[in-house]
């Protein structure tokens, strides 16, 4: 954002996704390791892990189909809590702001109409020089993440029905 003289304005930039996913927890969180994420989303083509890095340091290239490049670096895992934080380290192309952090955490709907569901919310926070359309893409691209990932989940109870 920018004021009438040019000056850019700070701003936070954040995005708050979420959604009912009518499968077990389990079956979501299968899918939510950064390595894997290709077998829910259908926007990456592949997936893999980018040897090289510190023993410490979990590193995962996502190649999209349109042909952009992304490496994010696991910052948490708790199988306990079931949340995984990332962060985007490199971009091809590169990004037009500086950082972005972003969080998926699941819970278990334990009762009432949308029992055995998945309660999930992906929440992505990026820098303050990140404009209004990087925010709404990344709305609009977690949105459809959410629903491959219902779809990849709802495959998962199917078979488990067999």
């Amino acid at each position: 954002m920018t004021t009438p003289g040019g000056h850019r304005i700070a701003t936070t930039n954040e995005v708050i996704e979420s959604a009912v996913i009518r499968a077990p927890l389990s079956h979501v969180w299968h899918f939510l390791k950064l390595p894997e994420f290709h077998k829910f989303w259908s926007a990456i083509a592949k997936a893999e892990v980018v040897k090289g890095t510190s023993p410490e340091t979990d590193v995962v290239r996502w190649t999209f189909k349109d042909g952009s490049v992304v490496e994010v670096k696991q910052d948490e895992h708790s199988n306990l809590d079931h949340f995984i934080t990332y962060s985007v380290i490199n971009s091809e192309p590169n990004l037009s702001y500086s950082s972005a952090v972003s969080t998926i955490r699941c819970w278990a709907v334990t009762s009432g109409e949308f029992e055995d569901s998945t309660f999930v919310r992906w929440t992505s926070k990026f820098s303050s020089d990140a404009d209004v359309g990087v925010v709404e893409d990344a709305k609009y691209k977690r949105r459809d993440a959410l629903k491959d990932l219902a779809d990849a989940a709802a495959k998962m109870v199917k078979e488990h029905a067999k």
